[in-house]
């Protein structure tokens, strides 16, 4: 067999090696007549590259022997001797840049594919989706090609190795771990493998090399055609035409004059533009994705057509003007989220369906955007940005967190960053719905941004470039390599302070804030009030779209592979089975549950905070004072007529009201009055709220009629307050040794609560380890007074903790059918900062349902309730719980007024709130919760733990982040709350 000087290079350790015998990237659509080459192949593991002969290993060479696999994929979801590991910063390995460790798996696969005889002739090419992360390729034992980057595809020109109408043998052997690996230190799953589809195709030896479409929002069109010959030189008489929706373009007469004879003779490349300009031309947004069919076509001398590429084409401009960016000219929001290619099942393999339900899902809750995080994704998520509606911002494969400032300014790895950006830029950029490039994540700043920079400024002057790690340095600085401040987890009182500065040279848009992980988001409403009311502040990116929960067999500990026996839904998994994060599959070097840090579950379940996006991002918006309602339209493009509307009045008694809702003309940004639905309420009726429930109309892309869109809410009257409940001539309330309150409904009785099961936010950002040291999980009563007043009885009690003591008193007064609790806790100065003061009980088995009227039904805490209106709710107590992929605290709703717990035979326990109160209804104790590091350690107590909270910390972003405001802590001092506790 031939020897391959490759291996003897070792190219998975040369950072100046990106490619071999690779063809230049293209924007040319080859799908159509391509053989798909996915399925089952030959595969073989190896523990490294070296010593890997150069015809390619025998069964005896591998530990395991040839298995069988499908393609794509990656085999760490496959493999039990290499599974996925999760890194955030540092990498997996100790080795500096560009080594990497002696240990290093290695892939190889192989399959047969036959060629078609009528290939004859022809110029065949391979194409391989991604792979990762260096591929080298062989045919027939001779070698083809060499390529890195994990996230794009390379191709290679097959026609001098295989024969067609015989069947060729290809090997692709995929090293793990290289130099590249260095800057791809995303923060994500390790995987290693052939990730996206292998194509292989023919193309006439005159073909189209590349494709640029260039499409105004006044319906100027322009498409530049690049022209190679597989001989070399281009014959004499070809031409290129191309049509819109049918109309034809127009040679560029200027262009050929230009270029005319020696490029149509003798030039090796050849060059074409074509023109039109589309009349009453329908723009492209993210609201209106209008788009246009263009085929492009080669022709021979005689006009037969050598090769043809099909395009979707949105007219739209991208601008960026003093320190606004414009869409079509209108200052847009950028309501965008970051996303990785992800499945639970298949690691990074993700297919169209599963692109378009990721994308659908982002569409009705708001989202307009979409960050590559943090390397081009698969291709098709783009075209269905385009045909759905997406502003992108791509994003190219580098990122060397580890590693940063000594890559930023490497001249070894100067290729590596201008080759990604640029091949990034080539391939996407004919999509409309990419409006921003990115030079990449986390690497620093240095030279090679600087490089990659002018690269993509000189080829697509038609759109900004952003890069965090330039734009960090001065966020108003021209000179950087960044024409948008794109800030990570900027305090928003920043943000704020900066465009007030009078220093603002450029639009501010986050490429990261309100880190996602666990129970989380909040401030997020804040957050966008301060957006929406300060001029040079456009929106940002949350971080992020998914929980990188891999699905684990309990079993034995690998991962369940394809066939998602044990997906269950709603975000929690089937017994047996689990949602894994780092460590969990036996890795040393791992960072935990941070790879759980998305708006949705692993399985596409959206978490609670999806609810808040999508009331903030509403396009419809109610606002009432003075006895005037209005309607607002908060669209850029759209007016209101693709939406219907429902009014609905709901009254602290427990009545509600429903009529249509005729929605007015309103355009873009503007408003109009609406008469009322219903009668306004007398004054002291007491709380009245109307909700206006907002759906499509009709069919859209992306959600059928009917779908709700947004529940914009009004209070139309205050609640009234209530004179406490009179107290009963009836018998004592009955108190045990301990003095503690005995109920038949309880079986454990009301004690005060400091402490939560903390969140992700509460112990990355530090709080969890204050609570702990100041002793609120394990707090220890002691009553020092009890004294009763005929059948009012108060209970004093002191509870040590390591910042002083908290005294609590508790009054129980008997009323008819039950019994008032008035509370009051004492906290001493040195705890400023808990995380919640209130009361926390447990009720006997049996008391399945909670009733409540309040803000619902979604979970929702004090700084993250702004998408769960005021209304009357109910649901089981087993779906009240938020199943975060850590245990922690969760199924909180707030603003309650009052609830009932009942039984199916309508007994049970009602709770009327002196104040509308945070309240938890579940099945776990804040330290069942914190002792388990998954779900399936988890045991529901057969009653119900319930929290009354008058204060509640909020949840704020810490693990990655902000906290949440000043005014979500709970201060030291004395804090007041009553309850009524009555038998139904």
């Amino acid at each position: 067999m031939p020897h391959d000087p490759l291996l003897a290079l070792r190219p998975w350790d040369s950072p100046e090696i990106t490619s071999w015998r690779r063809l230049p990237m293209n924007a040319v659509d080859r799908r159509s007549g391509a053989l798909c080459l996915d399925g089952s192949w030959r595969f073989g593991l190896l523990p490294s590259p070296d010593g890997l002969p150069a015809d390619g290993p025998r069964a005896d060479d591998l530990p395991g022997g040839w298995t069988v696999t499908d393609v794509p994929g990656a085999w760490t979801m496959e493999s039990a001797g290499d599974p996925p590991q999760y890194t955030n910063v540092r990498m997996p390995f100790d080795e500096f840049p560009p080594r990497t460790p002696a240990a290093n798996p290695t892939g190889v696969y192989e399959r047969s594919v036959d060629v078609p005889a009528e290939w004859t002739g022809r110029r065949i090419v391979l194409q391989v989706g991604a792979a990762g992360s260096v591929l080298l390729v062989q045919v027939d034992g001779v070698p083809v090609g060499v390529s890195k980057d994990s996230h794009l595809a390379a191709e290679f020109d097959l026609s001098g190795v295989v024969r067609p109408g015989r069947a060729a043998t290809v090997r692709l052997t995929v090293v793990k771990w290289s130099d590249a690996s260095h800057i791809e230190d995303q923060d994500q799953w390790w995987h290693a493998g052939v990730t996206r589809s292998v194509l292989l195709y023919a193309t006439d030896p005159l073909h189209l090399a590349d494709v640029t479409v260039r499409a105004r929002r006044d319906g100027r069109l322009r498409v530049d055609c690049a022209v190679r010959d597989a001989a070399g030189a281009l014959p004499a008489g070809w031409y290129v035409t191309a049509a819109l929706d049918g109309r034809p373009l127009t040679r560029d007469t200027e262009f050929d004059r230009l270029n005319a004879e020696d490029m149509r003779v003798s030039d090796f490349l050849g060059e074409a533009r074509l023109r039109t300009v589309v009349e009453d031309v329908r723009p492209w947004s993210a609201e209106t994705p209008e788009l246009y069919g263009l085929a492009v076509r080669l022709h021979r001398a005689d006009g037969s057509v050598a090769d043809t590429s099909h395009h979707r084409v949105g007219f739209r401009d991208v601008d960026i003007v003093g320190r606004d960016l414009l869409v079509n000219g209108e200052r847009i929001y950028v309501r965008g989220v970051n996303r990785h290619d992800f499945h639970p099942l298949t690691g990074r393999t993700v297919t169209v369906e599963d692109m378009r339900a990721d994308l659908v899902l982002l569409k009705r809750f708001g989202f307009n955007a979409v960050r590559t995080s943090h390397y081009p994704n698969d291709p098709a998520l783009y075209d269905l940005a385009d045909e759905l509606g997406f502003y992108v911002v791509d994003e190219a494969d580098i990122e060397s967190h580890d590693h940063a400032h000594e890559i930023a300014d490497d001249p070894r790895y100067l290729a590596a960053f201008v080759d990604r950006v640029s091949r990034m830029v080539l391939r996407d950029k004919n999509h409309p719905s990419v409006i921003i490039w990115s030079l990449g994540n986390e690497s620093d700043y240095g030279a090679n941004h600087d490089a990659a920079a002018g690269w993509v400024r000189r080829h697509d002057p038609t759109r900004p470039v952003q890069y965090e790690g330039a734009a960090k340095v001065d966020w108003a600085d021209p000179a950087l390599a960044s024409d948008i401040a794109c800030p990570m987890y900027a305090p928003i009182e920043d943000c704020v302070a900066h465009a007030l500065s009078g220093r603002q040279t450029k639009p501010l848009i986050q490429c990261e804030y309100s880190h996602a992980m666990g129970n989380s988001n909040g401030t997020l409403a804040d957050t966008w009030a301060a957006i929406e009311s300060t001029p040079g502040l456009q929106g940002g990116f949350i971080w992020e779209f998914w929980d990188h929960g891999i699905l684990q067999r309990v079993s034995d500990g690998r991962p369940a592979g394809r066939a998602g026996a044990g997906l269950y839904g709603n975000g929690v998994t089937a017994p047996g089975h689990r949602w894994a994060y780092g460590g969990d599959f036996g890795e040393t070097v791992h960072d935990g549950a941070f790879i759980a840090d998305g708006v949705v579950f692993p399985d596409r379940t959206p978490k609670p905070v999806m609810y808040e996006h999508r009331e903030i991002a509403g396009p419809v918006r109610l606002t009432y004072g003075e006895g005037v309602l209005r309607v607002h339209n908060h669209q850029h493009f759209r007016s209101l007529e693709w939406l219907a509307g429902e009014w609905l009045l709901v009254r602290a008694d427990g009545t509600a009201l429903g009529a249509p809702a005729e929605l007015p003309e309103v355009g873009p940004g503007g408003s109009a009055e609406v008469p009322l639905p219903f009668p306004l309420p007398e004054p002291g009726a007491g709380e009245v709220w109307l909700t206006l429930r907002v759906t499509t109309a009709d069919d859209e892309a992306w959600a059928p009629s009917g779908t709700e869109v947004c529940l914009p809410q009004v209070r139309l009257g205050a609640a009234v307050a209530e004179a406490p409940p009179e107290a009963a001539s009836g018998p004592a309330v009955t108190l045990d040794g301990d003095a503690l309150l005995v109920h038949p409904l309880l079986v454990s009785a009301p004690v005060l609560s400091l402490w939560r099961a903390p969140t992700d936010n509460d112990e990355l950002g530090g709080m969890a380890a204050r609570w702990h040291d100041w002793g609120l999980d394990a707090l220890v009563r002691e009553v020092v007074d009890v004294r009763e007043d005929g059948a009012r009885v108060v209970v004093r009690s002191v509870y040590a903790t390591g910042a002083g003591p908290v005294r609590h008193e508790q009054v129980f007064t008997p009323v008819t059918g039950g019994v008032r609790v008035e509370e009051s806790a004492e906290l001493p100065a040195g705890l400023d900062d808990v995380a919640r003061v209130g009361t926390v009980f447990e009720t006997v088995p049996g008391l399945d349902v909670l009733d409540w009227y309040g803000q619902g039904p979604w979970e929702s805490y004090p700084d993250r309730s702004a998408g769960a209106p005021v209304g009357h709710h109910s649901l089981p107590v087993d779906e009240l719980f938020t199943p975060y992929l850590r245990p922690q605290e969760s199924g909180g709703r707030h603003g309650v007024r009052r609830f009932t717990l009942s039984a199916p035979d309508a007994t049970g326990l009602a709770v009327e709130l002196g104040a509308p109160a945070q309240v938890s209804v579940n099945r776990y104790r804040a330290g069942d919760l914190a002792a388990a590091a998954h779900h399936d350690e988890l045991v529901p107590r057969p009653g119900c733990v319930v929290h009354l909270d008058a204060a509640h910390r909020g949840l704020g972003t810490a693990s990655c982040g902000p906290d949440t405001s000043a005014g979500y802590l709970i201060a030291p001092g004395t804090h007041r709350w009553a309850w009524t506790l009555h038998v139904l």
